[in-house]
């Protein structure tokens, strides 16, 4: 009984000592977590902006036969997957990868994957997914110019007909307790819908196709940059409940141990107190 008390007490000081990382990592991930929430608030105005301007654009020409917009028979997706480097989050990358497989085999085409993160990367290379390539270190704090070259690789694959559309798949950031795994198509593009007053009309200098050639590489760019910042925000949101929620079974497991703990004390006193007397009423007799 001795030894059972010692692995019990060896046990709640483990637990005790993980329960300290997990509270630790909780703390750290509600201080990031707060930080890109600021990053959020202050990027969505931009993105949102670049993505109504350039539908709007888009919608004002009669007819463009710019090749980045010229819908197209789908025999290969490119995918940009957007997951985290060091996991702890939960669900959190295997959210998001599960819906992408189930989008690639939903499609029935020719899947190529831009990977960024460490889960992302090692889930799909175990698949054996043609990945075209590979992206680390910037999903907790993204940068303007980590999109820019994401986007760049993606439209060479995209002008050189390497693949017939291009999706970007994140995790969009509703609030701290839900964060939903997306797939959004960045091309072809869709226009927004004409107001029912006609098209309005508006002058391109120096022609459609130049102001075109200048907005699709900003539209693609700034889709991405928002995917991760989205992703970032969701990162640390879902590392911070599951850090908590961790935090919260390593108590309930200490108390029930604790519980244990104590009976299995009281057993062997009484264990001993039942031997002591049995002893000393046999030197009685």
């Amino acid at each position: 009984m001795a030894k059972s008390t010692r692995d019990i007490k060896r046990r709640i000081k483990s637990i005790r000592g993980t329960m300290k990382i997990t509270s630790a990592m909780e703390l750290v991930s509600s201080a990031k977590l707060v930080k890109a929430r600021e990053r959020l608030i202050r990027t969505r105005p931009y993105y949102y902006t670049v993505h109504r301007n350039f539908k709007e654009t888009y919608s004002a020409l009669n007819k463009t036969d710019h090749p980045l917009l010229i819908e197209r028979e789908a025999h290969s997706s490119l995918y940009i997957v957007i997951s985290d480097d060091r996991g702890l989050a939960g669900g959190y990358n295997n959210n998001i990868v599960r819906l992408v497989e189930d989008e690639i085999q939903k499609a029935g085409n020719r899947a190529e994957l831009i990977l960024i993160g460490y889960k992302a990367i090692d889930y799909f290379e175990k698949e054996k997914y043609k990945i075209v390539d590979k992206f680390t270190g910037i999903t907790e704090e993204p940068d303007f110019k980590d999109a820019e070259t994401i986007a760049y690789r993606a439209l060479d694959l995209y002008e050189n007909n390497w693949v017939d559309e291009i999706n970007v798949a994140f995790t969009r950031f509703i609030n701290n307790m839900h964060q939903e795994p997306s797939i959004v198509r960045i091309l072809p593009a869709e226009a927004s819908v004409p107001a029912s007053n006609g098209k309005q009309l508006i002058e391109f200098e120096p022609s459609p196709e130049a102001v075109l050639d200048y907005l699709i590489p900003k539209y693609v760019s700034s889709s991405i940059y928002g995917a991760l910042v989205e992703a970032s925000c969701s990162e640390q949101a879902a590392r911070t409940n599951a850090m908590g929620i961790a935090t919260e079974n390593a108590k309930e497991m200490i108390e029930e141990l604790i519980i244990t703990y104590n009976r299995a004390r009281q057993t062997a006193i009484t264990t001993e107190i039942t031997e002591i007397v049995s002893g000393t009423e046999v030197l009685n007799i």
